[in-house]
């Protein structure tokens, strides 16, 4: 684990599970995958193949990103939940298949929140969500990138290359930054200035299980580890090896846990035993 230590009740075994044990539920699922600030669904593209066939897996682009190039970015978080939810309610509320959500970087923010207005309103939520390289918001406090979206072009470049995630090409051209710059920053604005309203923990209705690099500048294991308290039904956190996208070193280890972990969240919560 890289020399993170944490209460044997927090740590989840990171060994590539069978297949065959992770029976994914009889009539199917659909995954939803939200991306990390700046990225779209392209990344996500070949996931689909390393789920069982009986799953849907729906990489979801905001404004301004991916296959929505062309409209106008959202800057502020609850607008874009509200947005998605308009616009993914309707196929959740009518879904044939129970549904879950994963959520990597910025993309986690969105889910957790998007979790929290279904509930709020009484509708059905994620049997699972998964949370990524996104530590636990606290009050007043800001992420690690807060000051990104005001860095020069010099510094922003530099500090993307560190993460990873971003295609190089991307980085070194400057015709092609200045065409994915604006939606960046947009982003990163989105993040540094969320500050999403106090809300009690997830209902254990919702299985909750967080994800995160060995390596990852932005997202401390020990942020990472507080969402514990934001859920009755916490599976657990996995560290991975690798940085922020961690995932493209990791993907095998990755989708299997969360086919293990949705297959866990499927199951009925054993009551906490009363002394």
């Amino acid at each position: 684990m890289a020399g993170w230590d944490f209460p044997a009740a927090e740590q989840k075994d990171n060994t590539v599970m069978d297949p065959a044990r992770c029976t994914p539920p009889a009539d199917g699922l659909r995954l939803y995958v939200f991306p990390h600030a700046g990225g779209s669904s392209m990344m996500f593209h070949h996931w689909a193949a390393r789920f069982p066939a009986t799953w849907d897996v729906a990489a979801i682009d905001a404004p301004g990103h991916g296959t929505r190039w062309g409209e106008e970015p959202l800057t502020d978080g609850d607008a874009l939940v509200s947005h998605l939810l308009t616009r993914l309610g309707p196929g959740l509320d009518a879904s044939p298949k129970p549904f879950a959500f994963f959520g990597h970087s910025m993309g986690a923010l969105i889910a957790h929140e998007l979790t929290r207005r279904l509930l709020a309103q009484g509708r059905t939520p994620p049997l699972w969500l998964g949370l990524s390289a996104c530590g636990a918001p606290r009050p007043g406090s800001r992420p690690a990138t807060a000051l990104l979206h005001e860095a020069s072009d010099a510094e922003l470049r530099q500090r993307l290359a560190q993460l990873g995630g971003t295609p190089p090409k991307v980085l070194e051209h400057n015709g092609l930054w200045a065409f994915f710059a604006p939606v960046i920053r947009a982003d990163l604005r989105l993040v540094a200035n969320w500050q999403p309203a106090p809300a009690p923990p997830l209902p254990a209705t919702v299985a909750v299980s967080v994800f995160g690099g060995t390596h990852d500048p932005a997202a401390h294991p020990t942020d990472l580890a507080r969402w514990a308290t934001h859920s009755e039904r916490y599976l657990g956190l996995r560290l991975l090896d690798g940085g922020h996208f961690y995932f493209h070193h990791s993907l095998p280890a990755l989708t299997t846990a969360i086919m293990d972990d949705i297959h866990t969240a499927h199951q009925p919560a054993h009551p906490t035993p009363t002394p």
